[in-house]
């Protein structure tokens, strides 16, 4: 969203529940892209209770946790995919200063969606701001405790609205709700940096093609293959990496003539013709991140039987089943 978009002066006071200033890896993002293409959204679906809820909560609130799985499971999966998509590339770690208002975040204690850690860095980023723990709940907490969140939310609206400090230790509500602790902020940190640990800082000489590049290149191939290639790459085959990312990538990949799904589909042929076996590991793997299926990947290599050899195809068959197995299988 750009500046002129943004009407920060109408926020007087925010709350982050549950959140985290990026989530999880961009690899871990689009292969769950992956398999919601593969399998539909029922595995997910029957593992989110136990992402969502405490054990506790999940065994005697079981009307609860059924909403909760039909409505994973109820969900487009094109929309999921595309919210798969936009998380990412979701990480505002180096825009948290920017916010101006008392903002309190609110974590359950036994969240590992997005965990206290991540709270603490938003805490820590962001310049006035307090930390509620809400004890003996997971991901969900105004589902699990809704009366000790709503407290915590109403405390902190109130004594911003006033102009008051920050928000202090709530009362608890009801005996059956543990009373949340408002943890002090952590020591400050270093401001998070725009480059991680492992990728290569940019070439002075590196221009507009290979910012594109590298922007696509990870996208296709994912951030753990990129950082590899970059972290092995020295004085021999530095140059090379930059030619691939300019050249490949930033000038051909980038150009608008073909969509990704056709790109992939012309890059895993002239891979099986040329018996390029490891290049085709990457390209299979890309290829369902572009959007194809496996049968498409199927077909495609069916094609590849008559025109470039059965051998070839017979090769490739093998090599793409392994890694649709590894990129299609839910998590447990």
């Amino acid at each position: 969203m750009s500046e002129k978009t943004t009407r920060p002066h109408r926020v007087t006071s925010l709350a982050l529940v549950s959140s985290s200033p990026r989530y999880g890896t961009a690899d871990a993002w689009r292969q769950r892209g992956v398999v919601i293409r593969t399998n539909g959204l029922d595995p997910i679906a029957r593992t989110a209770p136990e992402h969502w809820f405490t054990p506790d909560f999940a065994g005697a609130q079981t009307a609860i946790v059924e909403w909760a799985v039909q409505m994973v499971r109820t969900t487009d999966p094109g929309c999921y995919i595309a919210a798969c998509e936009a998380l990412a590339s979701f990480d505002v770690r180096s825009s948290l200063g920017r916010i101006g208002v008392p903002t309190l975040v609110v974590v359950g204690s036994e969240d590992q969606v997005t965990p206290t850690t991540d709270a603490r860095t938003l805490v820590a980023g962001i310049p006035d701001a307090s930390l509620a723990l809400v004890p003996g709940t997971s991901h969900l907490a105004p589902v699990e405790q809704p009366a000790a969140v709503t407290e915590l939310l109403i405390r902190h609206f109130s004594t911003a609205w006033h102009d008051k400090p920050g928000p202090g230790s709530p009362a608890a509500i009801g005996a059956a709700a543990p009373k949340p602790q408002i943890a002090p902020p952590p020591p400050p940190q270093a401001p998070p940096v725009a480059i991680e640990s492992g990728i290569a800082q940019p070439h002075p000489a590196r221009g507009g093609a290979y910012e594109a590049g590298i922007k696509i290149r990870r996208e296709v191939l994912g951030d753990a293959h990129v950082d590899r290639a970059e972290a092995a790459a020295d004085d021999f085959t530095g140059d090379f990496q930059d030619f691939l990312t300019r050249y490949a990538w930033g000038e051909t990949w980038t150009r608008p003539g073909l969509d990704r799904r056709t790109r992939s589909i012309i890059t895993l042929t002239a891979l099986v013709a040329r018996g390029h076996h490891d290049e085709l590991v990457l390209h299979t793997r890309a290829a369902l991140r572009n959007g194809l299926t496996p049968s498409e990947i199927k077909e495609v290599l069916l094609h590849t039987a008559v025109y470039c050899g059965v051998p070839a195809a017979n090769s490739a068959f093998r090599v793409a089943q392994q890694v649709i197995k590894e990129e299609t299988t839910p998590e447990s």
